[in-house]
C-alpha cells in the first residue's frame, strides 16, 4: 500500500442486498472495494488482482467460504476478516483455525467493521522484513519462515497457521525457554489496540498446541507456568547461524 493507492478490499458475499450497501459504505470510508458474489467469482477477480485484504462470508451456496478462506492463507498469504451469522460457532472457530485473522458477526456495525479491518491491516503493516539471511527459525526438524509465513513440520509437510497464530509462534521462537506472560503476548501477537483479555491469548495458545504438539494435553513446546503464562521449551537455531 502507498499514500497515493487506497486500500483495495474484496468482499465475497452471495447476499446482493448486505454486499452492495456494505460496499458503498466502505467505498465512502476511503477503501477500493471489489465486489464478488461466490467464491468462485472471488477466485476470478483474485486471478487478475490482489487485494490489501478479504472480507469473506462463510455461508455461500456452491463453494463455502470456509474452503476459500483455506485456498486464501495457503496460496495467496492475504488476510481474511470472515463475515458469519450468530449461529455459525464452530464455523468461526474453524475459520480462525485455518487462517483467518479475524470475524464479525452478522448483523454488525460498519463502523465495528472497519475498526477491524484497519486493525488487521496496522497488525499487518508492522511486521519487519528481515535480512533474506536471517529469515527461517528451526526447532526441532520444525521451521517457521517469517517472510514467507510458513510453518511446515519435521516431514515438511506445510502446516496452515493464521496469522496471530504466527505471530504467537514468532514470539515464542524469538524467546526460547524464557517466560512470557499474558501481557507480554498480548502486546508482541495483537497490541493494545486490540482490546483483547487474558483469554484471548489462551485461546491462540491452544489453537497452535493442536497444530505443533504431539499431545496438545501433555505439551512439550509450549508449557504453562503457573501464575506466569507460558515458556517455549524448545531450543530454536536460526538460518545463517553456526
Amino acid at each position: 500500500m502507498t499514500d497515493t493507492a487506497p486500500t483495495t478490499l474484496l468482499l465475497v458475499d452471495d447476499e446482493r442486498s448486505l454486499r452492495e450497501p456494505l460496499a458503498e459504505y466502505l467505498t465512502g470510508q476511503g477503501f477500493a472495494v471489489r465486489e464478488a458474489e461466490s467464491a468462485a467469482a472471488a477466485r476470478t477477480v483474485l486471478g487478475s488482482d490482489t487485494p490489501d485484504l478479504v472480507l469473506l462470508d462463510i455461508m455461500m451456496p456452491g463453494e463455502d467460504g470456509l474452503s476459500l478462506c483455506r485456498h486464501l492463507v495457503e496460496t495467496k498469504k492475504l488476510p481474511v476478516i470472515l463475515l458469519t451469522a450468530k449461529g455459525e460457532a464452530m464455523d468461526r472457530i474453524i475459520g480462525l483455525e485455518i487462517g483467518a485473522d479475524d470475524y464479525v458477526t452478522k448483523p454488525f456495525e460498519p463502523r465495528e467493521l472497519v475498526a477491524r479491518i484497519r486493525s488487521v491491516l496496522r497488525r499487518s503493516e508492522r511486521e519487519p522484513v528481515l535480512p533474506a539471511e536471517d529469515q527461517l527459525y528451526h526447532f526441532e526438524g520444525w521451521t517457521l519462515d517469517p517472510l514467507k509465513r510458513r510453518l511446515t513440520d519435521p516431514d515438511g509437510t506445510l502446516v496452515p497457521i493464521s496469522t496471530a497464530e504466527f505471530r504467537m509462534l514468532r514470539a515464542f521462537c524469538d524467546h526460547p525457554r524464557r517466560v512470557l506472560d499474558r501481557d507480554q503476548l498480548l502486546d508482541m501477537v495483537q497490541g493494545r489496540e486490540a482490546q483483547l483479555f487474558d483469554r484471548a491469548v489462551d485461546n491462540q495458545v491452544s489453537r497452535l498446541r493442536r497444530k505443533i504438539e504431539a499431545d496438545s494435553r501433555n505439551p512439550h513446546f509450549i508449557q504453562t507456568v503457573r501464575g506466569g503464562g507460558y515458556r517455549f521449551g524448545a531450543e530454536v537455531t536460526r538460518a545463517g547461524q553456526q
